[in-house]
Order: C-alpha cells, then structure tokens, then sequence
C-alpha cells in the first residue's frame, strides 16, 4: 500500500518535534542546504529570506546559521490603488513588498494583480560560524570502472564529465551533501538526469539514469542514493555520467574528488 509509508512518516515527524518548513518562523541551516532548497520547502520566496536576514549576492548560507522565515500574505490591488497606500495598510516599506514580487519600486500597479506582502521580521543575532570549505568534499557516486574521462576543448566542447561503467540498477550516490536543484526525465543526451547544488557556485550532474529516487528540493547527504543507473538518453549500455560545474563552468571531475 504506498499510503502506509507516508502515514509512517507523517508519525515519525510528530513524534519527534521536527519543525513543519511549510510554517516554521526560524530555520537553522543543515549541512548541505542552499538558500534556494530552504526558500522551496519554507513557500517563501529566496529573495524574500535573503533581504530579511541581510544576506549578499551569492546568497550562501552555512551550517549551523539562523535564518528568520518571513510568512507572507497576498493582496489584490485595487482600481487607483497605490504601492505607498498598500505599504502603510500592512506596514511593510514598499521596497521589500517590490522585492518579495520582483518589481521595480516605481513600476506601476494593475487592478487585480496579486501581490505577495512580506513579514516584517528581525534577522536573529549572527553567531559563531565555521568557516566555510573552499569547496566541496566530493567522492565518485558509483565505484565502477571509468569509461570515458573527461575532455574539454578551449571552445567549451567535447566530454564535460566521467562516465562509470554500471550494472543495471546499481545505486548511483550524490558526490556531496547538497539540495537537489534540477530533474529531467528526457534530456535529449542524459535522459533522466538529476542535479545537487552544493552551495559556493558548486553543482554535480547525474545522467543516463534508469530511475530517480529524489524530489526536487530534497537535501541530500553524501553517499545517499540519488538514482539507479541505466541507459537513458543516448547511453548505449548501461552507465553513470557524472559532472561538476563551478559557477557554471566544466570542472573536471578527476581534480576534485577525494583520493
């Protein structure tokens, strides 16, 4: 019956007093979250977390870090009605309700266009934080044996990642702990394929699965399973492929995983 896990979950969940990130007011960051995983889970918008704690662009956040959760309400402008006018209804400065709806502060409004309206709230008092790596720890999410290594050109093309040999069905592992930031089911050359982001620019690709065993959002630690391997895409045997970015860019993957 697949209702008797959730059921199982949901008591579990209970019992042990974990916070519901769909209402909690504070979030204490865990080890492998990115602002944009909390902001999923939590309903809020990242850029509205983000003002509310003081956070910069890129927007890290680390391990062990407070973070208020502002819980927000909606409003539906009126015929003639002003941002000045909906800031001093709910007390909230019109330049975080334009932050929290991507608007420019003076963009004009429409009649019945739904605004989200922020939580003021007071970011907690920063404490003591490790300082955070360099990068990742990252370990080889199947221990088969290397196909084809990576190869790029100065042009951008070629091999961006490592391909494992694999044997149908063998558990595919995230590389690192991270927040699961990207699913596809029909990539053109990966077929399924699943992405963690790692937080400091840092993103690891897992492709040709056979089946996804993740969600979007999902916080991942390392060495939990991600997928089970297969020949989806354009795989012609059954295989892992295995890729890191850094700030958007190829990184070979040989350079960084952990002897």
């Amino acid at each position: 019956m697949a209702w008797r896990p959730v059921l199982a979950l949901a008591a579990l969940l209970l019992s042990t007093g974990a916070a519901d990130p769909g209402t909690e007011n504070v979030h204490v960051v865990a080890e492998g979250e990115t602002l944009s995983g909390i902001a999923a889970r939590a309903g809020v918008p990242a850029p509205v977390i983000a003002e509310a704690n003081g956070l910069r662009e890129p927007h890290v956040v680390r391990a062990g870090q407070t973070l208020a959760i502002p819980r927000q309400r909606t409003h539906s402008v009126k015929p003639g009605e002003t941002g000045y006018a909906i800031a001093r209804r709910y007390g909230v400065p019109f330049d975080r309700i334009a932050i929290a709806n991507g608007l420019d502060e003076k963009g004009t409004l429409r009649s019945g266009q739904k605004l989200i309206i922020p939580a003021m709230v007071e970011a907690p008092a920063a404490g003591p934080l490790a300082d955070a790596p360099p990068q990742p720890y990252f370990r080889a999410p199947h221990d088969g044996s290397v196909l084809l290594g990576y190869a790029v050109r100065a042009d951008g093309k070629g091999h961006d990642g490592i391909d494992y040999a694999a044997n149908p069905l063998d558990m595919v592992r995230a590389a690192a702990s991270g927040t699961v930031s990207g699913i596809a089911e029909r990539d053109p050359r990966l077929g399924r394929l699943v992405t963690v982001d790692h937080g400091n620019g840092w993103k690891s690709a897992y492709g040709h699965l056979a089946r996804i065993t993740v969600a979007m959002g999902d916080v991942v630690k390392a060495g939990e399973r991600i997928g089970l391997a297969g020949n989806s895409g354009s795989a012609t045997r059954t295989e892992v492929h295995f890729a890191i970015r850094r700030n958007g860019k190829p990184v070979d993957p040989a350079g960084v995983l952990a002897r």
